[in-house]
């Protein structure tokens, strides 16, 4: 018998629920600060950083890999040099919000190959993407042929990023042992 797919609902709610935070200490959180900064560390590495045994940071990243607490490992590509040079903010209004329309748009989006990032935002626009490419011309080819011609977009916004700032896969607040303060 085949799997029962989740309810399409489940992916708009959950974009207003949050799922329970797992439970880790001071010394987890300076396991995660220093993954954070060098995702392929050994356990011995890690452990020379964190003042733990290899053994037991092997034992503590297997347990927040098992809860969740570590989604996965990532090399961190540099786009401009593999010709994708332009970074482009898209909002996306849609013509409705109702569910069928923002799964159908959820799905499609998710086909989207140009779509580096996407989420449903409050706001006046309904999502937020990121796209890279490697020119104007491209973003026009990029707009023409994919974005425009996502189910029930009523309003495509863009805007093209000048200059980065600064960007951080984890601000340095979230791996303190005491969060919030």
């Amino acid at each position: 018998m085949a799997k029962s797919a989740a309810s399409p609902m489940r992916s708009i709610v959950s974009a207003f629920t949050m799922p329970d935070p797992v439970e880790i200490d001071s010394t987890d959180y300076r396991i995660l600060r220093e993954l954070g900064i060098d995702g392929r560390a050994t356990d011995v590495a890690l452990s020379d950083r964190v003042n733990l045994s290899s053994t037991a940071v092997a034992r503590r990243r297997k347990i927040l890999e098992e809860r969740g607490a570590i989604r996965g490992y990532y090399a961190d590509l540099d786009l401009s040099r593999l010709g994708f040079g332009i970074t482009v903010i898209v909002m996306i209004e849609l013509s409705s919000q109702a569910e069928r329309a923002l799964v159908e748009f959820e799905q499609a989006v998710i086909e989207c190959p140009s779509m580096s990032y996407c989420s449903f935002v409050s706001g006046n626009m309904d999502f937020l993407m990121i796209v890279h490419v490697r020119s104007f011309d491209d973003y026009d080819r990029v707009y023409r042929s994919e974005l425009s011609t996502l189910p029930h977009v009523a309003r495509i916004r863009s805007s093209f990023v000048m200059r980065e700032v600064g960007q951080r896969t984890i601000p340095p607040a979230a791996l303190t042992a005491n969060p919030g303060s």
